[in-house]
């Protein structure tokens, strides 16, 4: 495994939900807050573009037919980077005090994403938020009850939904109907102790190995499909919000981070708010394009 080391220097107050554009050779990933904008950057050649954003971003996904979906506070936009319009294409569902939050396109090409309740920090019983699938027209909540959703991904078959409410420390498990995109039988996949830090976002690696930023303990965590903790990769800053899997190989691990998280359980001798990244000795899966129906 490679050193960890500062691939773009983007000074980020909440970088997350980086995406690699296999086809651009490029990453993309947002600033979700302070101030809401979404970034582009080119390792090979240095490009580095930004596009900022009316509202708090949480995620967003490149479209089969070209463009980007592109999730703000308040709803679903699609998003053309030439002109840097915006189109509401659906409301959120959430009630004003929730944020649309991560998000992540499965391996069948539907977008989920879930919410923030954003009363959680003064209420820790808030949890007006979901974790939702786009159908159509409307954004229909599937996995209810959450506070802050986080650590979407799934498995290299598609039959395996990930997700956190990351207040509880926990990710879950779900069967994924690839056929219909109905979830069931959720388990839990992996809990963190007492002193552990906190769950964050996540991706897959293509033998299916679950990759965990586990913020404010500096530390990405692997582990195995059957939930067993197969490393700890520790990390010089101490606050990991996303891994992504990209480069020509996909064998570089890409790492958003924020500033934003005050509580550390380690010392930090790097600084929070740069993307990051290591060669872990894995390969990642091909983001799936966006379907749109």
């Amino acid at each position: 495994m490679s050193k960890v080391t500062v691939a773009f220097d983007a000074g980020n107050y909440l970088g997350e939900t980086p995406v690699w554009c296999a086809p651009e050779q490029a990453l993309y990933w947002v600033n979700c807050e302070h101030e809401p904008e979404l970034h582009r950057w080119e390792p090979q050649t240095g490009t580095h573009n930004f596009w900022p954003m009316p509202q708090r971003i949480g995620g967003f996904a490149f479209k089969a037919e070209g463009g980007l979906l592109i999730a703000l506070f308040d709803g679903l936009y699609d998003f053309t980077p030439e002109t840097g319009e915006l189109e509401l294409r659906v409301a959120s569902p959430f009630p004003p005090h929730v944020a649309l939050h991560e998000s992540a396109v499965d391996r069948q090409g539907r977008f989920w994403i879930g919410g923030f309740d954003q009363r959680f920090p003064a209420d820790r019983t808030a949890a007006d938020a979901a974790i939702c699938r786009l159908d159509g027209d409307r954004l229909l909540p599937v996995i209810t009850g959450i506070s802050v959703a986080n650590a979407l991904a799934f498995s290299p078959d598609g039959t395996t939904l990930y997700a956190s409410d990351s207040p509880k420390r926990t990710v879950e498990a779900y069967e994924l109907d690839p056929a219909t995109g109905d979830v069931s039988n959720g388990r839990t996949f992996l809990a963190l102790k007492e002193g552990e830090g906190f769950v964050d976002g996540a991706t897959v690696d293509a033998e299916g190995g679950y990759w965990l930023a586990n913020v404010a303990a500096g530390a990405l965590r692997r582990y195995l499909p059957d939930g067993r903790l197969d490393r700890i990769v520790p990390l010089p800053f101490s606050n990991p919000t996303k891994p992504v899997f990209g480069g020509p190989e996909l064998a570089t691990l890409f790492i958003t981070s924020t500033k934003s998280v005050q509580a550390c359980f380690m010392t930090p001798t790097e600084p929070n708010g740069p993307v990051y990244a290591l060669e872990p000795g894995f390969v990642g899966i091909a983001e799936s394009p966006l379907a749109l129906s």
